[in-house]
């Protein structure tokens, strides 16, 4: 835990400085697609001078100057599988940003599902010295946080103060420079799969590139698609990316929780591929043609030419109808969000106030899905879209971008973290700290 303290407020350092050179990449390493975008930090002021644009909740700090994508190589389950296949994508979609935006970046902040998240309440309270709370106490309530025993080989990837309470008074953001005697908070932590972050930060290492910040995809989808009020008031966001389904709950603008479910589009178009014998790529290519989940009486009569090059006449002239193809999509879609509603229930989040869920992520652009979605889901569901962002390409607007637009707005407003504060020195058992430099000298 100590070691992925330093190693994180190494990351935020780094971020600083590309910030004041002006230029960050962020990545969004997924299973169908690698994403990369780069952003100039210029300031709300100049922006305004060239473009007109007034400040959009405070998205006019950035813009986006170089964006590429390509196809995702080497991840299965938003997880690294082949190492050099994916370093390669990177390369070609770092590449290709950097000669749009026609500049050098040298850091990147990148994102990824997977890894088998889970989600942890913490509670901590410290008597104050002084009656004024300082950013020392922050850190000192923030470190007593008994912290559960994660497992082997787990780290932590977000640890986010998400309430403080100051005597009797409860659902403060910031306590700063406010007086009281005793300080208490919670805290939201999530734990992933040490080794996935290990080979990620190894193969962006490959790339001739340093990590400024690393995030998981549930969270910064959910900060790019849900509205302002929604995260206000609770509501979860369910990004349906290639390999793995990503599932987060926002509350009081803060994650209180996050899971994924390892199955998305893929799936579907493997089925499509089993269930007609036909490659992948045709799969792919009629599941975004002719896909859907609801079958009219009109489908019985839409016929759907399958097409290859086998060589075989026959084979390649093949014809199925439109509701054959539902008849295949249709379970795994259900079967896809029945998890999500599992991982849902097992959150609580029938408890929350408000009941909204969004979906995201570019398995949700399947026609007819948020039909589905409501009868499996509940009846407050509707498909999200990420918001804009200055200089965004039209071709990178679509729900499918959602976590690389989240990790933009993730890159210029980060939230609060435990490793933004300094932690007190006797929370620092000497065995963790020779591990921490140990872990710091393997991966930097």
């Amino acid at each position: 835990m100590t070691g992925l303290y330093e190693s994180q407020r190494a990351m935020r350092h780094m971020r600083r400085a590309a910030m004041q050179r002006g230029v960050v990449a962020v990545l969004d390493v997924g299973t169908t697609k690698i994403a990369c975008l780069i952003l100039r930090f210029d300031g709300p002021e100049r922006l305004r001078e060239v473009d007109g644009v007034g400040p959009m909740a405070g998205q006019s700090s950035f813009r986006v100057i170089g964006a590429a994508t390509t196809r995702s190589r080497g991840v299965r389950f938003g997880e690294i599988s082949v190492m050099n296949e994916t370093e390669r994508a990177i390369r070609t979609a770092v590449q290709a940003a950097q000669k749009m935006a026609n500049v050098r970046v040298d850091h990147v902040i990148a994102c990824f599902s997977g890894a088998e998240p889970r989600s942890y309440g913490l509670a901590g309270e410290w008597d104050l010295q002084d009656s004024v709370v300082t950013e020392q106490d922050v850190a000192s309530v923030l470190a007593a946080c008994d912290v559960p025993d994660l497992g082997p080989g787990r780290e932590v990837l977000h640890a986010q103060p998400v309430n403080f309470a100051l005597d009797h008074r409860t659902g403060l953001g910031d306590p700063r420079g406010q007086i009281g005697h005793r300080l208490a908070c919670d805290m939201h932590l999530l734990s992933v799969d040490g080794s996935v972050v290990q080979n990620l930060l190894y193969c962006i290492k490959r790339c001739d590139l340093e990590l400024a910040g690393i995030a998981s995809s549930a969270y910064v989808s959910g900060i790019s698609s849900l509205v302002e009020d929604e995260q206000e008031l609770g509501a979860a966001c369910i990004d349906m990316g290639g390999g793995s389904t990503g599932i987060s709950i926002f509350m009081k603008k803060h994650m209180i929780y996050a899971d994924s479910v390892r199955m998305g589009g893929d799936h579907v178009t493997s089925d499509i591929s089993k269930g007609l014998q036909i490659p992948l790529s045709v799969a792919e290519k009629i599941k975004t043609k002719h896909g859907g989940i609801h079958a009219t009486s009109m489908d019985d009569r839409e016929m759907i030419e399958i097409g290859g090059e086998s060589g075989d006449w026959e084979k390649d002239r093949r014809q199925i109808s439109r509701t054959e193809l539902i008849g295949i999509m249709r379970p795994r879609v259900e079967e896809i969000l029945e998890e999500a509603r599992a991982r849902l229930d097992a959150a609580g989040f029938d408890h929350l106030p408000s009941q909204q869920i969004v979906l995201t992520g570019g398995g949700s652009q399947i026609p007819g899905l948020d039909g589905l979605a409501a009868r499996i889901l509940g009846q407050q569901v509707r498909l999200g879209r990420p918001l804009r962002v200055q200089g965004l390409p039209q071709a990178a607007t679509g729900a499918a971008f959602a976590s690389a637009v989240g990790l933009c707005l993730f890159a210029a407003h980060p939230q609060d973290e435990w490793w933004d504060f300094e932690i007190p020195s006797e929370r620092y058992p000497a065995r963790s700290l020779k591990r921490a430099f140990k872990w710091f000298k393997d991966n930097w």
